[in-house]
């Protein structure tokens, strides 16, 4: 097919924190350098900031690095952290506040702020653009292009496909964009990045990578009970009663508005369980109900994270390009916070591109990108939490919280061992015969909703006459394997219902629905499906939710 074709210096897939900090940062070094580059930044959601969903509580330390400057530029951090609590949920209405003293301290937020860091990635793409970057938003990128073993660039998705694969009216073919390097900073569990991981064999010899799916709400509360930069965490219930990981969050931000949301380890091993069930009934907890009561929810969300941290780290350089951000697994556990270390990937990541430009370079793979990685603060704060995830895993959270405390606060620094945690997250569950039986209370639609309900107000949308971007290897699987075996775990793991064990129409038995319009693309179901059957794929440009202030 021809298609039509844009070259560029840099290319750079996705516009979140990783991204556009790297586009930022190239164009200052060519200025300063008195150099002429171009810088394209494709982004697959509607606009910059529409599928980004995060905590956030905010480390400054990247953009202190990129633009000193920030405050007077009227970067959005307006809400400064003013006190941490931090509990652990005995039951559903026990809890006890654990001391400062006994909290490992890269949970303690001082200096840190309040976020939205959909915003920060508007403002971001803002001053990205005055250094003369061109910012696509509603460009799926479908394809990478490789040719003579190096990466060249990507494709861009077709427009107007039908769902059997006619092309409708108004049908246009995806470009071509071409790069001397390209930069895949899609976020977590990237379908570009899983793909480049495979083909160049970027993790031989790491641990697997390791998620979770946090899921989130933004709610206007009573006036009375906002507190502008507050920080709540918790953890135990009721995740424990699950037989899970993981943790919830509470976060005071500005105009009488809080984020509240539940990190479940996508390690879990009981299918029966539900990430977003085990939200909704969080939110009756007393220490969460006392400031939702009363309040209206505004948005909701939900989106995977990478959890592997320092011992899952594929290789990030390959011929052509960089893998950065959450597309590499960036995100510090321990500190519970992935964007500064995005954004300083981005900046090392820039850094080396343009000294590979400015030594005429295009194409080779950057083979001294690592030893800058090394030398940064980034990988030192990644190596000194390598146990922090592994620890959980192996111990739960109590035992992996106090080995994180004796590291952290005794004797600062890492154990001189490292903990590993070899099995994938797909392969834990166990079947469903040998697994407890979760029963999750009705939704009251005052503090606790449904599926269909939450996916309205994420703004999910998709032109429904497109080709389904759920992708099936073994169609039979589902009903075949993970019907009998795991009670297929679709049903209960998506946080948007997308997946539906139904009766056929015509009353001859079950079949497999897949619900491709209600995906909010937080890619879970291509984490966790036991089977690995489950591939996710971009769907037409511009498609998904268009999340406000999160």
């Amino acid at each position: 097919m021809e298609r039509e074709s844009m070259e560029f210096d840099v290319l750079i897939v996705g516009g979140g924190p990783a991204g556009l900090s790297a586009a930022c940062r190239v164009m200052q070094l060519a200025q300063e350098a008195g150099e002429e580059l171009t810088v394209c930044v494709v982004e697959k959601g509607s606009e910059i900031g529409a599928h980004i969903l995060a905590g956030t509580v905010f480390e400054p330390t990247a953009l202190n690095e990129l633009f000193p400057d920030w405050k007077e530029k009227g970067a959005p951090l307006n809400t400064p952290v003013t006190r941490d609590d931090i509990f652990l949920l005995k039951d559903q209405q026990k809890a006890t506040k654990i001391p400062n003293g006994f909290v490992p301290k890269n949970m303690h937020n001082h200096g840190n702020y309040i976020i939205s860091l959909g915003n920060l990635c508007r403002w971001l793409a803002e001053q990205a653009e005055q250094l003369g970057v061109e910012v696509y938003p509603g460009f799926a990128a479908a394809e990478t292009i490789v040719e003579d073993g190096q990466v060249k660039g990507i494709i861009t998705g077709d427009m107007g496909v039908a769902r059997d694969g006619s092309e409708k009216d108004g049908y246009m073919p995806g470009m071509e964009l071409r790069a001397k390097y390209t930069l895949f900073t899609e976020g977590c569990r990237g379908h570009l990045g899983k793909r480049l991981i495979n083909e160049f064999k970027l993790d031989e010899g790491k641990d697997p990578q390791h998620y979770g799916i946090g899921i989130k709400e933004l709610w206007d509360i009573d006036p009375s009970k906002h507190e502008p930069g507050l920080v709540v965490h918790t953890t135990g219930w009721p995740l424990n009663e699950s037989g899970s990981t993981g943790g919830s969050f509470l976060y005071h931000l500005e105009n009488g508005q809080v984020y509240v949301g539940l990190i479940t380890d996508l390690s879990y091993s009981n299918p029966h369980l539900s990430p977003f069930d085990e939200f909704q009934r969080l939110k009756l907890h007393p220490e969460i109900s006392k400031y939702l009561e009363g309040g209206k929810r505004v948005s909701y969300g939900a989106r995977a994270i990478s959890k592997g941290g320092y011992n899952a780290l594929p290789k990030m350089s390959f011929p052509g390009g960089l893998l950065l951000g959450c597309d590499a697994g960036t995100l510090n556990s321990s500190k519970i916070k992935g964007s500064h270390t995005a954004m300083k990937s981005g900046l090392l990541g820039a850094e080396a591109v343009f000294e590979a430009l400015k030594d005429g370079k295009a194409g080779e793979e950057i083979t001294d990108f690592q030893k800058r990685f090394e030398d940064s603060w980034l990988y030192k704060e990644l190596y000194a939490e390598r146990n922090f995830g592994p620890a959980m895993h192996k111990f739960g959270n109590i035992v992996g919280g106090a080995i994180a405390f004796f590291e952290q606060n005794i004797l600062r620094g890492s154990l001189p061992i490292t903990f590993h945690d070899t099995v994938p997250d797909y392969a834990t569950l166990k079947p469903a015969s040998e697994a407890k039986t979760i029963s999750y209370p009705k939704p009251d639609n005052k503090l606790t909703f449904d599926r269909l309900s939450s996916v309205f107000i994420s703004n999910t949308n998709h032109e429904e006459d497109q080709p389904v971007h759920l992708k099936l290897t073994n169609p039979d699987i589902p009903l075949k394997e993970n019907l009998p075996k795991y009670d297929e775990p679709a049903q209960r793991y998506c946080p948007a219902g997308v997946y539906e064990v139904v009766e056929k129409d015509d009353g001859s038995g079950k079949k497999f629905q897949i619900n491709a319009q209600n995906c909010v693309h937080c890619k879970t179901c291509d984490i966790k499906d036991p089977a690995q059957n489950i591939n996710w794929v971009t769907p037409e440009g511009g498609g998904g939710p268009n999340y406000p202030n999160m």
